[in-house]
C-alpha cells in the first residue's frame, strides 16, 4: 500500500510519495492526501516521488486529476524527483509540457513565489492538440 508523508516548508506542502501509483487503494492514498491537503486551504504543493516504485497508466491519470482539481481551484502541483520511468510516460503522452518537474526541492519550493503561466491553460491545450 501506498503511503504519504507531509511536511509544511514556507508556503509549499511538500507530499512525499513511496510506493506504487496504480487504481485502487494505493492511488487512493495518494488523491486523498493531495485533495486533502488542497481542501484545507495549502495550495502550494510539491509532490515528491523519489520513493515511488511502480506507476501505470491509471495512476498517470490519478495524477492528471489531481492536477486538474488543484489547478482549476488556484492551487500549484509541481512533481519532484520523478523516476525515469514516470518522465518517460509523460513525455510519450506529452503530458511532461503539464506538469513542471523540478530534481531540486529549494529550487522548487522557491518556484512557487514566482509567477508561472497558468498550467490549467495547458491542460485544456493539450487536449485540444491534435
Amino acid at each position: 500500500m501506498g503511503k504519504a508523508t507531509v511536511r509544511q516548508l514556507e508556503n509549499v506542502t511538500v507530499v512525499l510519495f513511496s510506493g506504487r501509483i496504480t487504481v485502487g487503494d494505493e492511488s487512493g492514498v495518494l488523491r486523498d492526501t493531495l485533495i486533502g491537503q488542497f481542501e484545507r486551504g495549502h495550495k502550494n504543493i510539491l509532490l515528491n516521488l523519489q520513493d515511488a516504485t511502480y506507476v501505470d497508466s491509471s495512476g498517470l491519470g490519478e495524477l492528471v486529476g489531481c492536477f486538474a482539481t488543484i489547478t482549476r481551484g488556484g492551487g500549484a502541483l509541481k512533481l519532484l524527483y520523478v523516476p525515469k520511468k514516470l518522465r518517460d510516460m509523460l513525455e510519450a503522452t506529452r503530458l511532461d509540457s503539464l506538469f513542471e518537474l523540478c530534481t531540486d526541492e529549494t529550487a522548487a519550493i522557491r518556484s512557487f513565489t514566482a509567477s508561472t503561466p497558468t498550467r490549467m491553460s495547458k491542460l485544456l491545450d493539450h487536449f485540444r492538440t491534435p
